[in-house]
């Protein structure tokens, strides 16, 4: 079964459930799979839906961040839970360690000397970590171990 058909599935079950915060949650993400449809004039298949649902949860990931530092908690608890609803969509997220040996193989691969080659390092990662990692986490792991 699809990302597509999941997301149907699971839109069912938290409407039978009554689950507000979830049924919002799938609903926001079939929505801008739609909208990213529209745009690009194509079916999406399950990478551009996972990249759909990643971008969605990186905006809540930046939300959560903004609304701590404003001391927001009521809205932190709630971006919190339509974060967790979301990465449910997404392939396992990779840790921290993960990620590091990842960058460790990608500086070898392709031969980075210093920090400036870090965008070299970034552009042979990122397909490999597209939906399992965050992008920003990525980055801070890259310019330690270039550093």
């Amino acid at each position: 079964m699809g990302l597509r058909e999941t997301l149907t599935d699971e839109m069912k079950v938290a409407m039978k459930a009554r689950d507000e915060v979830r049924l919002s949650c799938i609903r926001l993400v079939r929505s801008a799979v739609k909208n990213r449809e529209i745009d690009q004039k194509t079916v999406l298949d399950d990478a551009g839906i996972c990249e759909v649902v990643s971008s969605l949860a990186k905006q809540r990931r930046e939300s959560i961040r903004m609304f701590g530092e404003a001391g927001r908690q009521d809205l932190v608890e709630k971006e919190e839970r339509e974060l967790a609803v979301l990465l449910e969509f997404l392939p396992r997220q990779l840790s921290r360690e993960e990620i590091a040996e990842l960058v460790a193989g990608a500086i070898t691969e392709t031969g980075a000397q210093g920090s400036k080659d870090m965008g070299r390092v970034m552009k042979f990662l990122m397909p490999h970590t597209a939906g399992r990692a965050d992008g920003k986490l990525v980055s801070e792991v890259v310019k330690e171990l270039l550093g």
